[in-house]
């Protein structure tokens, strides 16, 4: 099996962020209603080394079970500009090495960009190049996935969870609620690549197995581009991520992800999570099956 981006060791946590589960019912985000800012929060009773390592393990295992059907829109929101929406769907499922993903995304001209995302400790992943299946290369991790949207293969695997170099975490407020505060640096291969993703500082919710912010910083440690949980909905009985916002800090434009609709539990078979077979069409699941996330 091919590897991408191979100047990273121990890769690519899972396929696009938007999957990430909540492990309990009832989740909020909205910010505490204080007009002034809180206090820093005291460093009482962090994690040492071990349980750092658990939760971060705990965050990479989450997972929706068995094979399920996404589809999803991505809003570009340009500073000065007028919005873009691109519509896309996913197929989902589990092997043996990890979780694997298939991608279409329709772009501007209404041609259909696919990708297949193989995640574990021996990550690949395959575009169609000239309608064949390709190889992705290390060249193409922070290259946007279509013209005019900030979300790039970086932004989406976060394949900094599984960077050595990890920080111990601190105790710091997003949004109102504790989280802990992990501060990844990149292998030296990968910085001197990507000087633009030296460091990658997560926010992880100290009561939910859910990330809720990261900031991509630069080799000076100014923040280039931001990751913000949004939304979370319940399909049956299952809490998935509805909306998530990737935004480039030095332009300030905005790429909002939403996702419109969700299948779950089917059955897919194999064949269309193979490399040879990603420019095969493939028919969206039953619209029974199918149930649209509420405005």
């Amino acid at each position: 099996m091919a590897k991408v981006f191979e100047s990273t060791p121990a890769l690519i946590w899972r396929a696009f962020c938007f999957i990430i589960l909540a492990t309990a019912a009832g989740v909020s985000w909205a910010a505490a209603p204080n007009a002034s800012a809180p206090p820093e929060l005291a460093q009482v009773g962090l994690p040492d080394a071990a349980k750092s390592r658990e939760i971060l393990a705990k965050f990479r295992e989450a997972a929706i079970p068995g094979k399920y059907y996404l589809e999803f829109e991505l809003h570009a929101l340009p500073r000065r500009g007028e919005e873009k929406v691109y519509r896309g769907q996913i197929w989902g499922s589990h092997n043996d090495q990890g979780a694997i993903t298939r991608v279409h995304l329709v772009d501007a001209a209404g041609v259909t960009q696919r990708w297949l995302l193989q995640n574990g400790l021996t990550a690949a992943a395959w575009g169609l190049v000239n309608r064949r299946p390709a190889p992705l290369g290390n060249a193409s991790l922070l290259a946007p996935l279509l013209p005019g949207v900030d979300i790039s293969a970086f932004d989406l695997l976060m394949p900094y969870l599984y960077w050595t170099d990890a920080g111990l975490p601190r105790l710091e407020r997003v949004r109102g609620r504790p989280a802990f505060a992990y501060v990844f640096q990149s292998p030296p291969a990968f910085a001197q690549a990507h000087p633009e993703a030296s460091t990658v500082r997560a926010y992880l919710d100290t009561q939910f197995n859910a990330m809720m912010q990261a900031e991509r910083r630069g080799i000076d440690g100014r923040v280039l581009a931001t990751l913000t949980l949004g939304e979370l909905k319940k399909i049956d009985e299952q809490w998935m991520l509805k909306s998530v916002d990737f935004r480039n800090e030095v332009t300030h434009d905005k790429t909002r992800l939403l996702v419109t609709a969700a299948a779950l539990n089917l059955d897919l078979g194999s064949v269309i999570f193979e490399p040879g077979r990603l420019a095969d069409e493939i028919a969206a699941p039953r619209a029974d099956l199918i149930k649209g996330f509420s405005p």
